[in-house]
């Protein structure tokens, strides 16, 4: 059985990860905030990367396969990764699935990018992912898989619920008209990277949906799938062209039941 560490496995997207791989496999989880809940759970450890060296946990536990869904101090996440492609140089059978981000071409504004596309960020947090990405990519390909995500959507999402606050709220919602953009649910993404680790896929993979939308767009279908079709909006130009922050599935497609459309984003969001 193989034996997988999910870094940030407190979080939104770590947590779902956990939720849809325990029944398979013999799963760990690291958390950060003191929990009554996880420090019983013996699956669940406790972890902070701005003090603490991965390695540690990584010689005890020994996993097979390590999910970074990790957030926190950008040095100090670089340093843990460091640590981590130490671990998986110096153990067969070993695999880092990187959890990366649209956010690594936010300097290409003219097209969606796919999944061999030259990396190229003006944000910080893009040229933090990118420092990551090609630390991966100077390895052997079956040590690793880079997962780029979209903005992640679904009912029990950070995104939707705070949609449904400021609904509730009467607050205009933020959005940018002249981006656009493609996404995804933690349902879906779960389901991807399950089969991804089931299959032993391995390099990079971009899971968003197939198709694309404007921001603004999207924010209203799903303000409508909730019961609200006349949403306040508050429109956020950042310049007078559309610029795309999208990842297209092109070389590394995944099965048709695995695939997303934007419509089953938005009706995603009705369900909790």
């Amino acid at each position: 059985m193989k034996k997988i560490l999910i870094l940030g496995a407190s979080g939104f997207i770590g947590n779902a990860l956990y939720k849809e791989l325990y029944p398979y496999f013999d799963t760990h989880g690291t958390y950060f905030t003191d929990n009554a809940f996880y420090q019983k759970n013996h699956k669940f450890h406790q972890y902070d990367v701005e003090r603490e060296s991965i390695s540690v946990l990584l010689e005890n536990l020994r996993p097979n396969i390590i999910i970074s869904a990790l957030r926190g101090n950008f040095d100090a996440q670089v340093h843990a990764h460091f640590e981590i492609i130490n671990y998986l140089l110096q153990n067969k059978n070993t695999k880092l699935i990187f959890l990366s981000s649209a956010n690594v071409f936010d300097a290409f504004t003219n097209y969606p990018s796919y999944e061999y596309d030259k990396t190229l960020s003006q944000s910080v947090y893009g040229r933090f992912k990118i420092k990551i990405e090609n630390a991966l990519l100077r390895l052997p390909n079956t040590k690793y898989v880079i997962a780029r995500l979209p903005m992640v959507y679904g009912a029990n999402s950070p995104r939707v619920q705070e949609i449904k606050k400021q609904l509730q709220e009467k607050e205009a919602i933020e959005v940018f008209s002249n981006v656009v953009v493609n996404a995804t649910t933690e349902a879906k993404l779960t389901q991807q990277l399950h089969y991804i680790i089931n299959r032993n896929r391995q390099g990079v993979f971009h899971l968003g949906s197939k198709d694309l939308i404007h921001h603004n767009d999207l924010v209203t279908e799903i303000c409508e799938a909730l019961g609200e079709k006349k949403p306040l909006l508050m429109n956020v130009y950042d310049s007078n062209f559309d610029r795309f922050l999208a990842v297209i599935p092109k070389d590394n497609l995944l099965p048709k039941n695995l695939q997303i459309s934007v419509h089953e984003v938005v009706t995603s969001s009705m369900v909790s």
